[in-house]
């Protein structure tokens, strides 16, 4: 996962168009005869999300291949490698246009008003659909701590924007960024306890933390667009994936906020997918007939800036090559 922006800061406000590379390898120390993957590593097209070409390639090619929309609507696609083989490869690109934060969303009454008239539960029927996202999890991640570290933001009458950007700043402020700090299975309250963590586990703070005054949050996964320092090159494969929360409005509207960096979610992030929790979107997760004893995962990202012409760009394509 992604650390917090260390680049040079890109001009705000400006729709970006981005060329985005996500590479998984998988070495074995033995013959793997059967290999099966479900992936989420092609952005959703949304209102201010645009995927122009997007393509997953296996390495070796896979004898069964599917691609389809999950119950969040996010792009998925499974494989089935059923050839020898003790490496195994998937690639993911795409080009991605991103337009800046809708601002007529951050200035509405339902972002300017007080947070408790956003809770699902006070929207009546507006807000059934966004039910499942105030639930808990199981094991739960609602924690006396959590609640704790909730209701120091969440007062009373308090307008929802203010208090979002408020809980985006504080656990910016309160936890430190450590890589190798935690894992997929650390817990939010571990978290709590240790105060350090990754994006991963920054944004499972903040859905914990509003679900426990009742307001639905999601769990978004994508990227992050960083330039580096001046006068340095890119280094190809340097970026990481990365994650972050959303809110629900009334009026079905989400407000996405990346606490890992202390901002709401603009044109510099590539959204992927999104669930209750990580669990619902990991980038790649599978089963292999192996007996192998040891494995190796190489992660390569690579969001690159693109200056072309909108009709410079092919159109949407997914699926396998050689």
């Amino acid at each position: 996962m992604s650390s917090p922006e260390q680049g040079r800061a890109v001009e705000p406000g400006a729709t970006r168009r981005y060329r985005v590379m996500h590479r998984t390898r998988y070495t074995y120390d033995d013959v793997v005869s059967s290999s099966y993957g479900r992936c989420y590593l092609t952005p959703r097209d949304l209102p201010g999300q645009r995927v122009l070409d997007a393509e997953v390639r296996i390495d070796p090619e896979p004898d069964d291949w599917s691609t389809g929309v999950d119950v969040y609507g996010n792009s998925d696609s499974y494989f089935h490698v059923r050839s020898n083989h003790d490496e195994l490869t998937v690639t993911a690109t795409s080009v991605v246009e991103v337009d800046p934060p809708d601002a007529t969303v951050l200035l509405s009454a339902a972002a300017l008003g007080p947070w408790e008239l956003a809770r699902p539960a006070a929207a009546g029927v507006a807000g059934a659909a966004a039910t499942e996202y105030v639930l808990d999890l199981y094991p739960p991640e609602i924690t006396a701590a959590v609640r704790e570290y909730a209701g120091d933001v969440f007062t009373p009458g308090r307008p929802m924007i203010e208090a979002v950007t408020d809980l985006t700043g504080r656990i910016y402020r309160d936890f430190d960024y450590k890589s190798g700090s935690t894992a997929i299975s650390t817990r939010v309250d571990t978290v709590m306890q240790r105060r350090m963590g990754v994006c991963q586990d920054f944004a499972r703070v903040a859905i914990a933390c509003l679900r426990s005054v009742g307001l639905a949050a999601r769990y978004e996964s994508g990227y992050l667009a960083t330039d580096p320092p001046p006068g340095r090159e890119r280094i190809f494969g340097a970026d990481a994936s990365h994650a972050w929360a959303a809110v629900w409005l009334p009026g079905d509207h989400w407000v996405a906020f990346d606490p890992t960096n202390d901002k709401l979610v603009d044109e510099r992030h590539v959204t992927v997918a999104w669930g209750r929790d990580y669990d619902d979107v990991p980038p790649l997760r599978g089963v292999i007939y192996t007996e192998s004893k040891k494995s190796r995962i190489d992660v390569s990202v690579d969001v690159s800036p693109i200056e072309s012409a909108p009709d410079e760009v092919p159109q949407t394509s997914i699926g396998v090559t050689d």
